[in-house]
């Protein structure tokens, strides 16, 4: 049982709640209650968000490609160092790292996360022994944590729009279709070994890597689950599908597949009005990254015209140079600002925006990745976050700006508590296997740099 002073329920805020959860879910709910001796005692509760987009691996390069280079630097040259770097990853430094940074993600007040996982082979692009040793190393990471996990295998086979062949640094990544099938199905049997809520879904990685058959094959021998895509994130990327495929991405895709609302396409970041008018009427969630889209400089979301039109979202830490939920949302806010020039745009109508980003992150961020969450209710998930109203961010607040001092006005460290499906990962503000997943990340760490 947990009891909370208050809690933000799918019906409204409320004072005094008792819930009781069961196997990962939500049992009951009771408002105007007192604490009982076993229960644990928190000051606000939250549901919590689901990180729908995650490239754990690359959390261990943080810092190292802030350098200016000679001529311009920009996404394809920061693509190019992310390269050299796979290959001295071993599977042992891929599951230290992962462990690190989903302890990071829960600490932040994550009860969830979207593995979007494309380092699959060996360096140089022959298959382990296993063809799901990789896949292993991040199931293995998730029950170390007990964050719930969303794994999601990539389809990559080719290596840019056209259907070049593979770079030398692309080798890890490389699947033919079939080949890829194989490797969903031993993915699908690492997950079976973690808790119920855990899923595997896939991951084509975007229409430059894959052909409009090769896309088909793998959505129909993988009907349900959620399928996640990058799309639109660069404008290079725009003009070279549309010299392909004779239109842009996301309108290419909408229509010669059928995208629905187990889809999530990453990033979308250059579309034009109607793409986005379309992209919100297909049910489909934006996956947005905003921390990473402003560290590879790639752009801003066509935020206001999405919400309009009832668009859902999400928002992930993608490239993990910065795991903070807070600053996902703020630097979503922001770059509509700095774009509009204007204040409190992310918002249909009047309103709060922190409650907007923050409640419409954490049902879209759920919808994503197929869990059934992002709202606390009678019959959810019980993935939940509590944080403390009387830190000094958030103690001159009223109730209902809550979520907007927690947006705009305060940092991770308010969070006490989370629980991923039940699990109760993080008390009074720390991961329980802080130490050892720390120190297994430090000796990874040490290991890596010195093979570089």
């Amino acid at each position: 049982m947990i009891f909370a002073k208050q809690a933000k329920l799918s019906t409204g805020w409320a004072s005094n709640v008792r819930v009781t959860h069961l196997d990962g879910w939500i049992t009951d709910i009771s408002v105007d209650q007192s604490p009982q001796p076993t229960d644990v005692c928190i000051d606000t509760l939250l549901p919590a968000l689901g990180n729908l987009h995650s490239h754990s691996f690359q959390r261990a390069m943080a810092g190292m490609t802030e350098y200016r280079m000679a001529g311009k630097d920009s996404f394809w040259t920061w693509r190019d160092l992310m390269y050299r770097f796979t290959a001295n990853l071993t599977p042992e430094h891929i599951e230290a790292i992962a462990g690190f940074v989903f302890l990071e993600m829960q600490e932040a007040g994550y009860a969830s996360v979207g593995e979007f996982h494309y380092l699959h082979h060996q360096p140089g692009g022959t298959a382990y022994d296993d063809l799901g040793e990789l896949s292993g190393r991040i199931a293995s990471a998730a029950a170390a944590t007990g964050i719930g996990l969303t794994h999601l295998p990539v389809l990559y086979t080719y290596g840019g729009a056209g259907q070049v062949p593979l770079q030398d640094g692309q080798a890890r990544f490389g699947n033919s279709v079939d080949r890829f099938n194989k490797l969903v199905s031993r993915a699908r049997d690492m997950v079976a070994g973690l808790p119920a809520d855990c899923r595997v879904g896939i991951a084509p990685h975007s229409l430059r890597a894959t052909s409009l058959d090769d896309l088909k094959s793998v959505l129909g021998a993988h009907e349900t689950g959620p399928v996640h895509i990058h799309i639109s994130e660069q404008p290079k990327e725009v003009a070279d599908i549309s010299a392909w495929l004779g239109a842009r991405p996301v309108d290419w895709l909408l229509a010669n597949v059928d995208v629905a609302q187990n889809w999530c396409l990453i990033h979308a970041t250059h579309m034009t009005a109607q793409e986005t008018l379309n992209m919100a009427k297909s049910g489909a969630v934006a996956g947005l990254c905003p921390v990473t889209e402003a560290n590879l400089g790639d752009g801003p979301f066509n935020g206001p015209s999405y919400l309009e039109a009832g668009g859902a979202f999400g928002v992930g830490s993608d490239s993990n140079v910065l795991i903070s939920l807070t600053e996902e949302l703020r630097t979503l806010e922001y770059s509509q600002r700095l774009r509009d020039v204007a204040r409190n745009v992310m918002v249909v109508g009047e309103g709060s925006v922190g409650e907007t980003l923050y409640t419409g992150a954490a049902i879209g961020g759920a919808q994503a990745l197929g869990r059934d969450a992002g709202e606390i209710a009678v019959g959810k998930l019980a993935d939940l976050v509590a944080i403390d109203s009387s830190a000094p961010s958030l103690c001159a607040l009223r109730q209902d700006q809550l979520l907007d001092g927690l947006v705009f006005a305060a940092k991770d460290e308010v969070v006490t508590d989370v629980w991923s499906a039940g699990r109760h990962a993080v008390q009074s503000g720390r991961h329980v296997k802080r130490d050892a997943i720390v120190s297994a990340y430090k000796d990874a760490m040490q290991s890596l740099m010195a093979s570089l």
